[in-house]
């Protein structure tokens, strides 16, 4: 079994002169990216290896998450404003060894490869986190592996 991970990027901020990719968060979405962080790690769920797109909302708010986990972070570039298809081919390539990875992007990407693992329908708040648990043994596999959400918490919830 793999479980794949997948966290919006908290709330941003949009100054003046600021272009989408340098967008910094919010003192909200700060303050929810330590709430969600530290409400995973309470209820024991491990990750082994952090993927994040380099826009500075996600990376920040990965960052963040990895006060409380203290893990490798990679920035992959296809995690920025990432098609389902960005993140599957993302996930066929993960290394075998890893069996649950964490992957910080955007909506509207995030959603839909989240909805193209479940009959549930998303449409990720800022700073929401989903679980899926992937019925393989190689990354290789994912496209023909049963696939089951096992979570879904948004920040004003937990």
């Amino acid at each position: 079994m793999k479980t794949i991970i997948l966290v919006r990027h908290a709330k941003s901020d949009w100054p003046e002169n600021t272009d989408d990719f340098d967008r910094p968060l919010a003192e909200k979405g700060i303050h929810d990216a330590e709430k969600m962080s530290h409400f995973l790690k309470e209820k024991n769920i491990e990750i082994e290896k952090f993927f994040s797109s380099p826009a500075l909302r996600a990376l920040s708010t990965c960052e963040i998450f990895n006060k409380e986990y203290h893990i490798e972070i990679e920035t992959i570039q296809k995690l920025y404003n990432a098609s389902d298809t960005n993140f599957e081919n993302i996930t066929v390539d993960l290394d075998d060894q890893l069996n649950t990875v964490a992957m910080f992007s955007h909506n509207n990407g995030i959603s839909n490869f989240a909805n193209s693992m479940s009959d549930d329908m998303f449409m990720f708040p800022t700073c929401g986190v989903a679980g899926f648990q992937i019925d393989c043994d190689s990354w290789s596999e994912f496209h023909g592996a049963n696939k089951k959400l096992i979570f879904f918490y948004e920040p004003k919830k937990i």
